[in-house]
């Protein structure tokens, strides 16, 4: 059977080597026929502590590492403050084109 995956927000980095993931999903009421979200939360092994709070990562299951940990972080799918950092250093570059040429 292959291991569940599931795709999250990095909602705590505060412990070593571990990240808390909020991941939310769709629920339809069983009698009202409204749709809500739900989300439920998972504490993920991140080895090289890369993750930070706001990034969106993919977990995958994994044999119990720890009394709550059970999930393993795959990969950082988007990081807003990397994003950050990209736009920042982009904007610095295109200013220093800018007064070369003129």
């Amino acid at each position: 059977m292959p291991k569940a995956t599931k795709v999250g927000v990095v909602t705590g980095n505060k412990m070593d080597k571990t990240v808390v993931v909020s991941v939310e999903r769709l629920v339809r009421h069983p009698l009202y026929k409204r749709s809500f979200k739900k989300t439920s939360t998972f504490l993920a092994h991140d080895e090289e502590n890369h993750c930070q709070v706001g990034d969106r990562v993919r977990i995958t299951e994994s044999r119990p590492l720890s009394k709550n940990k059970r999930w393993r972080v795959v990969t950082i799918l988007s990081s807003p403050k990397r994003l950050e950092q990209a736009v920042g250093e982009q904007k610095a570059h295109e200013a220093a084109e800018t007064t070369e040429t003129t």
